[in-house]
């Protein structure tokens, strides 16, 4: 059975679904009580854990022999989910698969992908097997910016740097087959949609696909900081997104590779594809 961490947020609740479809069977965590009745309803196993409690992790895992590695970065990344991976193996998990990111890296200047690249090496020395992917920027994210885009503007800190942007769902389908096929293990997939775009490039797709003029505008810093103030996210989280879109802008993000459809026999999704299928949430202004 497959133990899903992250089974409540987007990449998550999506391979939940791809799962559900094919009957395989699963068991989802929640943190929250009122989240496990619609995971049980798709047909999967609920259960109630926290990333703080040991024992609820050791818990919930037991007759799993799969998990799907996914938590948010933050300050204690790197802490908390090496303490995954060691009770996941202490209670006879055989086979991890890991949603990295496509920077990783031990030197880098963004926090995020110098945790998730501690991570990574920590899992590659541990006695499992182990996948890692290591997806790019998520197509999803400009969602987070809909009530600017309704409002005919993005504003963006990348100038002409390009990112070959991917579908939340098109990762989450690269996990399914991974988990349920035994000749992944010791590989790293470098994950991409089938293009690369600049944020202007992003902004001309926007303007076709919801028929409505959007506008790519270059911001400072400081504005960008003043935007991000809205959020509610932590000083962490914002310095780390500053620094993504430095490097974005630099032109220091991965180039498209063909590992989507190599491992789904699927063409990845494209731009036009994502926004299309999001239209609704484009057109309804989110604060």
């Amino acid at each position: 059975m497959i133990f899903i961490t992250g089974a409540t947020g987007s990449i998550g609740s999506e391979l939940c679904q791809l799962l559900a479809a094919e009957k395989t069977e699963a068991r989802a965590m929640c943190r929250k009580q009122e989240q496990l009745l619609r995971l049980k309803d798709m047909g999967h196993e609920a259960i109630l854990a926290n990333f703080d409690q040991p024992d609820s992790l050791q818990r919930a895992m037991q007759g799993c022999d799969k998990l799907f590695l996914l938590t948010a970065p933050d300050e204690r990344h790197f802490e908390r989910e090496r303490t995954i991976i060691d009770i996941a193996i202490e209670s006879g998990i055989k086979q991890i698969v890991r949603v990295s990111t496509g920077d990783a890296n031990l030197s880098s200047r963004l926090a995020y992908a110098r945790s998730h690249a501690e991570i990574d090496h920590y899992l590659r020395t541990r006695p499992v097997n182990w996948t890692i992917l290591r997806p790019t920027g998520f197509m999803q994210n400009f969602i987070g910016s809909s009530f600017a885009i309704s409002k005919g503007s993005l504003p963006h800190m990348m100038h002409e740097g390009q990112i070959s942007y991917i579908d939340l769902r098109d990762i989450a389908l690269v996990a399914k087959c991974v988990l349920t096929d035994e000749k992944h293990h010791r590989a790293i997939y470098y994950l991409t949609g089938a293009e690369s775009l600049t944020v202007r490039a992003v902004a001309e797709l926007l303007t076709a696909g919801l028929d409505k003029e959007v506008e790519a505008s270059t911001i400072t810093e400081a504005e960008m900081r003043k935007i991000l103030s809205y959020s509610g996210m932590s000083a962490w989280h914002k310095d780390a997104l500053i620094e993504q879109f430095i490097i974005g802008s630099n032109g220091c993000e991965i180039d498209v590779t063909e590992e989507v459809q190599r491992i789904t026999g699927k063409l990845p999704r494209s731009f036009t594809q994502f926004v299309n299928d999001y239209k609704e949430q484009f057109l309804t202004p989110h604060h």
